[in-house]
């Protein structure tokens, strides 16, 4: 047999668009020859699958799965809405979402890591080939504590667990376990209405609340008012700034006549124990991807030879 180098794998990975692993399993089901580890590829439905690679995945789902005092977040991209609905990829999505939650959310690890007698990367790639549309694992991210609850809450779940917008939350204490994850379940749908930036106003991007103050500052220097009062005036500005931004400081949404940080101070006599809010985490799907446009209108013309 004919040693596989790594220089012919990345050949035919450029050649392709295929993962490594299966450029490398391609040459060597094939004793290195390039043009029929091309054409096995291609048989595989991997080939059809790199070329929608350059396509726009912004539709999908997120994926959440918790288990105690652990949580994962994840979002799976396709190209359509319609592909939020398949039985497979939703398969797919959950089997990200549970490999997540054993390995780790680092994206590379998550994608290497075995599945059967493949892997995630390949079980990805196999159903762009399958369903038809390019897909991405976008992003991942983990919670724990030592002792406590990650709870959960998923908006416009489509199956248990799958959905349009996903929230974990960590609460550490050493109370009830069925009373934390109630309150986390609250704090959870909370993150979702709310959609705090921060879980306090140390947690905020300092560019940010500087950009903040500055702002701030400036209407009011605009008003001919002297730098002392000026700085006060600010400093009272970023409490309200906080109050809108900063988990703990926003009035909870299922008590509004109280803080965040107040409701769960106040649940700590059910609980039976002090209860420290570790972090939370919110995935819409779609946020910050610049999704393709087009005019329908024009597209029809062009299609017809019209101008």
């Amino acid at each position: 047999m004919a040693a596989i180098t790594a220089a012919m794998v990345k050949d035919l990975r450029e050649t392709t668009g295929v993962g490594m692993m299966d450029c490398k399993n391609a040459l060597a089901a094939n004793d290195g020859d390039m043009q029929a580890a091309i054409d096995w590829l291609r048989a595989k439905g991997l080939s059809k699958a790199a070329k929608k690679a350059d396509r726009v995945a912004a539709e999908g789902l997120i994926g959440v799965l918790t288990d105690g005092t652990k949580g994962v977040v994840v979002e799976v991209n396709s190209e359509t809405d319609f592909v939020a609905r398949n039985d497979q990829f939703q398969g797919l999505v959950k089997m990200i979402a549970q490999v997540a939650l054993k390995v780790g959310d680092d994206v590379e690890a998550i994608k290497a890591h075995k599945v059967g007698d493949s892997n995630v990367e390949t079980a990805i790639t196999e159903a762009i080939a399958t369903i038809g549309e390019n897909m991405t694992l976008r992003r991942a991210k983990k919670l724990e504590v030592s002792a406590g609850v990650v709870s959960h809450y998923v908006h416009n779940a489509v199956i248990d667990g799958l959905g349009k917008m996903g929230i974990i939350v960590a609460l550490e204490s050493t109370g009830k376990a069925d009373e934390l994850a109630v309150l986390g379940r609250q704090i959870a749908m909370h993150v979702a209405a709310a959609n705090p930036q921060a879980l306090d106003s140390t947690g905020l991007d300092p560019a940010v609340v500087a950009r903040e103050k500055e702002v701030m500052a400036d209407k009011y220097r605009q008003q001919g008012k002297p730098d002392a009062m000026i700085e006060k005036i600010v400093e009272n500005g970023l409490k309200t700034y906080y109050k809108e931004v900063c988990l703990l400081d926003q009035a909870f949404i299922h008590d509004t006549g109280k803080s965040v940080a107040q409701a769960v101070k106040e649940a700590e006599g059910k609980v039976g124990a002090p209860i420290t809010v570790k972090g939370f985490v919110r995935y819409a799907l779609g946020e910050g991807i610049e999704k393709a446009t087009s005019d329908f209108a024009a597209e029809v013309a062009a299609a017809s030879g019209q101008k």
